[in-house]
């Protein structure tokens, strides 16, 4: 997908990172990734995005922010 294209984050409102999980069951990304999403570059957040669209591909699996 292209970053043009993509939404401000990946987050769905399906965090479950608040509930203790490492990785969120909502959008795939670490708990140090949500809470830190905000300040990240665009060069690190370019990083998850590609690691997320990943993931989900391999599962054969249309990213939930895609969904929405």
């Amino acid at each position: 997908m292209n970053a043009k294209q993509r939404p401000d984050t990946p987050c769905i409102a399906v965090c479950s990172t608040g509930l203790g999980d490492d990785v969120c069951r909502g959008c795939g990304r670490t708990f140090i990734e949500v809470a830190n999403w905000v300040s990240m570059t665009e060069a690190e957040k370019e990083a998850v995005w590609r690691r997320l669209e990943a993931h989900w591909a391999g599962q054969g699996l249309v990213p939930p922010w895609q969904a929405r």
